[in-house]
């Protein structure tokens, strides 16, 4: 769960740009926690939050997923916010760079492994005829001794 105050935005602020962009965040990128999750993160050992007594909830709390992390990062204006959507486009080429390189990788392997199935070929048809070669020649038919009746 992301805490908007480590993002520098307000929660309000938060809420009110998720609500006018909902369409950037689908179900996998965003979910809001019900009563039971909140309540039991309340009550985790590690606290993320502690209301004073008698007060409520008054909205249940949104969670993201890292798309919809990187999605919030693009509709909020905090300088953090911004900071995290320049580094994700950066990421985002490094890594389209890295697959690219991976591709080339890939075809070159390919042919290299064409090649050796080629050489393979030649080299069991090299031994075929060694194996031909190291067999003894037939013998020569002999011809029958005695009397022939035809």
């Amino acid at each position: 769960m992301i805490l908007p105050h480590c993002i520098g935005v307000e929660t309000k602020a938060l809420n009110r740009d998720v609500k006018r962009n909902r369409k950037r965040f689908p179900v996998d990128f965003m979910f809001q926690l019900d009563i039971v999750k909140v309540d039991t993160l309340l009550r985790s050992r590690f606290q993320i939050g502690t209301l004073k007594r008698g007060q409520n909830i008054k909205y249940l709390p949104y969670a993201f997923t890292e798309q919809g992390v990187a999605m919030l990062s693009s509709v909020l204006h905090s300088q953090r916010a911004i900071k995290v959507n320049v580094a994700i486009m950066r990421v985002f080429v490094r890594l389209r760079s890295m697959l690219t390189g991976h591709a080339e990788l890939a075809k070159k392997l390919s042919e290299l492994e064409h090649h050796i199935q080629h050489h393979d070929q030649q080299i069991q048809s090299i031994f075929q005829a060694i194996r031909q070669l190291m067999m003894p020649p037939p013998e020569p038919p002999r011809k029958r001794i005695g009397f022939n009746a035809d």
